[in-house]
């Protein structure tokens, strides 16, 4: 049951001389739905959802960098950009990802980009089949590599990550980034789609070899955004499958192994386009993920809070701004942001 539903952007004035079929349709999209009390001390009631940045193909792994720009990946244009909160952006890496001119894929870029406890900007290299991480914000060639295989195998198409308070590194690796996007791709050498974790990855020193990753998850079918509770106590794993459409819960066990999963929420036969993709958390461990129609807000018992619907389909999610309270959304083409009324969770764990 809907408890409300408000307008989010103030900016309607002009949408008054619009035809109302019209404006009945900007509101639709410019709106958020509160379906449970809670929404209250999370949402404001002035919020409003405003977009930062069109640009691009399909935008990912939104990241908040120590020095206020935000990080973000563009898969099918193969680049990483750094957009200031203005909205003016550049070009930080292009080539981002595969150069191999025999790859006829969809997506050659990089995906996921996470911040580590040293401010560095870590990556999931996407069909680099590679996680890897730039020792540094200027003068992006220095870059070592994390991790690229499991027993031999080279990872299908590492797409989200996260770190935990130690340094440790989650990541998952569905095969978007092959150039079928199918289990049954040629170049696909591990038999399942895994999610890893690599012991201590912020404090490898720069130039160091790949670590060999602990799997901790098998039985996916496509493992997508990762997150962890504020308290590490639970990992938290999307599955972007469209038959099975579910954010999933696993107990993380103190020698880095988890214990049975659980479905926290399914988001199938959910009106809205898109599905569970990137996600985060904020300090009170309420869940963010794209979802059908936007942003799915999540309690830390699985109640779906709220929806922040954008007018695109929505990708990922990250926390930014000076207070930490901005949520910063990708969907598309376009970046999108919203202030809300609690701090989140990110940057590796310092907030």
């Amino acid at each position: 049951m809907i408890l409300s539903r408000v307008v989010l952007h103030p900016l309607l004035l002009a949408a008054a001389l619009a035809p109302m079929s019209l404006l009945s349709q900007m509101q639709a999209e410019l709106a958020i739905d509160r379906l449970t009390s809670a929404a209250t001390a999370i949402i404001p009631r002035t919020a409003h959802l405003e977009k930062v940045a069109t640009c691009c193909e399909w935008l990912e792994g939104p990241a908040w960098a120590p020095d206020g720009r935000l990080f973000v990946s563009d898969t099918d244009l193969n680049e990483i950009l750094a957009v200031a909160s203005d909205g003016k952006r550049r070009i930080f890496k292009k080539p981002s990802g595969l150069t191999d001119p025999s790859f006829h894929g969809k997506e050659p870029g990089t995906n996921g980009n996470a911040f580590d406890t040293f401010g560095r900007l870590t990556v999931a290299g996407h069909a680099l089949h590679q996680v890897f991480r730039f020792d540094r914000l200027e003068g992006s060639s220095s870059m070592t590599v994390l991790a690229d295989r499991y027993q031999g195998k080279r990872f299908n198409s590492p797409n989200d990550l996260t770190y935990a308070s130690d340094g440790s590194l989650f990541f998952t690796d569905p095969p978007y980034g092959l150039a079928s996007q199918q289990d049954s791709d040629p170049k696909k050498e591990l038999p399942f789609n895994g999610v890893f974790m690599v012991r201590g990855a912020a404090h490898k020193a720069p130039g160091s070899t790949p670590t060999e990753p602990i799997l901790l998850i098998r039985d996916m079918t496509r493992p997508n955004g990762i997150a962890l509770s504020p308290s590490e106590k639970y990992l938290y794993v999307a599955n972007s499958d469209p038959a099975n459409p579910v954010w999933m819960r696993y107990p993380l066990e103190k020698n880095g192994t988890v214990g049975a999963g659980e479905v926290l929420l399914s988001a199938k036969g959910a009106p809205g386009v898109g599905g569970p993709d990137g996600i985060k958390v904020d300090v009170k461990g309420n869940l963010y993920g794209s979802g059908p129609g936007g942003i799915w807000i999540i309690s830390p018992e699985g109640k779906h809070i709220a929806t922040i619907h954008v007018p695109e389909r929505v990708s990922n999610c990250g926390w930014g701004g000076a207070d930490w309270q901005t949520l910063y959304i990708t969907a598309s083409s376009s970046v999108y942001r919203i202030h809300l009324d609690i701090k989140g969770l990110d940057l590796a764990r310092r907030h």
